[in-house]
């Protein structure tokens, strides 16, 4: 009698397991069977020979068999003392493909789902497939897609398995509802938040697309905003989307709770750790007593107590706020517990995220390395470095408890565009239009390493130049490269000369500490001077050619949050150059840079900064026009390029300075534009240049005089790059200077 166990009942299986009780197997024969192994069918089985055979054997025997999911069907059959088992194989794919993915590659698809080609197919494999890719659309903002999976046989049991995808347009947020909220409006929640009601003008951001990992940041950016405020009992209460029947866009739905808005009544540092003198402490504290409660504050008293206490030889503590509230006055209290930890070593750093840059190039920014004593110090001046290389939109960094004395260290980071090209366009009183493009490349396959490539061309310059950076040269903290460059200058209407520069250059650094750094340089170029027959007496004595040798170093000290966008922080630089180790000129020259930030109500962020240089010849020789220092253009808004400088009274032609200051104060503010990534600013520039060695006064216009610009503008973080306008308006100044209202540079990222 034969069995087939696709849908068996108990009393076949009772009627079959009585036959073989009977007489003992002696035997199992499994018939059709093409690529799969006896042995390994039989292994699955897991039926012995010379023993009984019950029931419960069969049915076991069956869902092991299913479960492997190389069989399409099974039954059993009985010829005496011999079991005989009949399957048939599933068929084995041989193409695998998707159709109709128009919008994601199919990389992604192909990381996704389980059924690749040469493996056996399986109709459940290939449904949890059609789910996967279902979660990837989803995830895309597309909830209107469809995935059939079409089934193609082909001879010797093998099949193609095509993915037909329909799309379907994406879903995006109609309408954000926040219900609980009195002391802000909808409209301030909004600016808080990742997602974005869907807006004409948002048609190159994907803020407008719904995503549920997106909503689930939002509750979490509701809450910090709320806990910066004072808010410290605030709660989502609830967060719903609600897809339209369409399956084409989303209603948000917030509930919130604000709960009591509290004042700092009495801060306290309280210690266990002996040798620890609380009252030396509070210094360290970034807040007072009469200030209204702000989350920020407590984890940066957190970050500097325990920065400050390692310092002083105390690392293995943990500082713990404790935030203790009274809902009826609104006070409360703002303890610091300084605790003793246990010794815990880094097991293993994980780095996730991260598709295109390479491990080693994350790795080598932590000041932590696997086997060493944990440090929540060096954890966090290792997120400022991997921050601070700007590959990553967003570095999040955990440590996991894996043994009583062992933690890792996991880190995911969201890879952004690290390439980039650039357009700049201005216009000026005296030059008219230009344009500058170039390509530049900040992590260059992934390595970290830096390849750029730019020219540009006006009515009076055309300059080309290529660069690149090692910034781990042999595997040290020693980044090494060099520059090429070309470059013609028409300077007629300014000066009454053309100047053509040619040269390379090699360069080193290195990093003291993370925030100070030191750069030395040697550079060899050619500057040649012409068509001067209707210049100053003073540029055509410099006509003809000249070679420039030159050995520079610079000291940098940045402590700034960002180097892209900074908020807070400072930046310090140093720098001097020495000609004449061969070559024709010889000078020395130096420069000097200071530049400020501080960010109030979260918003408006300040920035002061002052610069200053000094250049002079020796031996027998000037600091020639291309050492000069000119002021003007993007150094002194409001002038034009070399527009403040030393003239000759006859030609006024500019003859440029042996020294410059020139600093100012800039701010930076909301224009209820965040959204569109759109700032404005205000700023008032100063400055002033000293004037060429060896020209007669009588001869020139000069004036040491500060001349003094004010102005407004514009910063656009747009789609197509960052979106520079500015006018300015000089308020003090020379007769003989050269002035322009209006500045615009823009960028382009790929």
């Amino acid at each position: 009698m034969k069995f087939k166990f696709a849908g068996i009942s108990l009393l076949s299986l009772a009627i079959c397991s009585q036959a073989l009780a009977q007489e003992t197997i002696k035997n199992i024969n499994i018939q059709g069977l093409q690529r799969v192994e006896r042995e390994t069918a039989l292994s699955y089985a897991g039926i012995d020979t010379n023993k009984p055979v019950s029931s419960e054997d069969l049915n076991a025997a069956l869902k092991r068999l299913y479960d492997t999911g190389l069989f399409s069907d099974i039954n059993f059959d009985t010829k005496g003392s011999e079991l005989v088992i009949n399957v048939t194989e599933n068929p084995v794919i041989g193409v695998r493909a998707f159709d109709g993915n128009d919008k994601i590659d199919d990389k992604i698809l192909e990381a996704e789902v389980q059924s690749a080609p040469r493996s056996v197919f399986s109709k459940a494999k290939v449904q949890q497939d059609v789910q996967r890719i279902l979660d990837v659309y989803k995830r895309a903002g597309r909830y209107g897609v469809s995935v059939e999976p079409k089934i193609i046989k082909k001879s010797e049991n093998r099949v193609d398995l095509i993915f037909e995808i329909e799309e379907g347009p994406e879903a995006k947020i109609d309408t954000i509802n926040f219900i609980g909220n009195k002391h802000y409006t909808s409209s301030d929640l909004q600016g808080e938040i990742m997602s974005k009601e869907s807006r004409w003008y948002r048609l190159f951001s994907s803020a407008e697309n719904f995503d549920r990992e997106k909503m689930n940041y939002d509750q979490e950016l509701l809450r910090r905003f709320y806990n910066r405020h004072g808010y410290a009992d605030f709660a989502v209460v609830s967060a719903i989307a609600e897809l339209s029947r369409d399956k084409t866009s989303f209603v948000l739905t917030f509930t919130i709770d604000e709960g009591r808005r509290y004042k700092v009544d009495d801060i306290q540092i309280r210690s266990s750790v002996p040798d620890v003198d609380v009252d030396q402490w509070y210094k360290y504290v970034t807040f007072k007593t009469g200030d209204w409660y702000n989350s920020d504050e407590v984890e940066k008293t957190v970050n500097e107590l325990t920065e400050e206490l390692s310092k002083k030889g105390f690392v293995f503590v943990e500082v713990v706020p404790n935030i203790q509230k009274d809902r009826e006055t609104g006070k409360l209290i703002a303890i610091f517990d300084i605790k003793e930890n246990a010794k815990v070593y880094v097991n293993r750093i994980n780095i996730t995220g991260n598709t295109r840059t390479l491990d080693e190039v994350i790795r080598r920014e932590f000041r932590i390395s696997e086997g060493s004593v944990f440090n929540a110090s060096k954890i966090r001046e290792s997120r400022r470095n991997v921050e601070r290389l700007n590959y990553f939109s967003k570095v999040d960094i955990d440590s996991e408890r894996v043994d009583y004395d062992k933690a890792d260290i996991n880190v995911n980071v969201e890879e952004k565009s690290t390439g980039y090209f650039n357009v700049g366009v201005g216009y000026s009183t005296v030059n008219g239009a230009l344009i500058r493009a170039g390509i530049t490349e900040n992590n260059f396959l992934g390595k970290g390493q830096q390849v750029s490539l730019s020219a540009g061309k006006s009515q009076r310059t055309t300059d080309y130049n290529f660069s690149f950076t090692e910034p781990y040269f042999l595997n040290r903290r020693l980044s090494a490269g060099f520059d090429l460059f070309y470059q013609t200058e028409d300077y007629q209407d300014e000066s009454n000369y053309d100047m053509d520069t040619y040269g390379g250059r090699v360069r080193f650094g290195w990093n003291y500490t993370d925030d100070l750094s030191h750069y030395i340089r040697y550079t060899l170029k050619q500057d040649k001077i012409k068509n001067v027959s209707s210049a100053s007496k003073y540029i055509q004595r410099e006509q003809g050619k000249s070679t420039d040798s030159v050995v520079g170093q610079t000291i940098v000290y940045d402590k700034r949050d960002n180097t892209m966008k900074p908020r807070e922080g400072y930046y310090l630089s140093f720098g001097n150059d020495i000609s004449g180790l061969g070559g024709d000129d010889k000078y020395l020259k130096f420069d000097a840079k200071a530049y400020t930030f501080y960010t109030l109500s979260d918003y408006y962020t300040f920035k002061f900064y002052v610069n200053g240089g000094y250049v002079t010849g020796y031996g027998d020789r000037d600091a020639r026009l291309a050492q000069r220092y000119f002021l003007g253009g993007n150094t002194m808004r409001g002038f034009e390029s070399g527009g403040i400088s030393a003239r000759d009274k006859y030609t006024n032609d500019a003859l440029g300075g042996n020294w410059m200051v020139w600093g100012g104060a800039e701010l930076a503010f909301p224009l209820g534009l965040d959204e569109l990534g759109i700032r404005g600013r205000t700023f008032v520039d100063i400055g002033t240049t000293g004037k060429p060695d060896k020209v007669d006064n009588n001869d020139i216009d000069y004036s040491s005089k500060p001349r003094v610009a004010v102005g407004f503008g514009f910063e656009w973080t747009s789609p197509m790059g960052k979106i520079d306008i500015d006018f300015g308006f000089p308020i003090v100044k020379e007769k003989y200077d050269e002035t322009e209202v209006f500045r615009l540079n823009f960028g382009t990222s790929l």
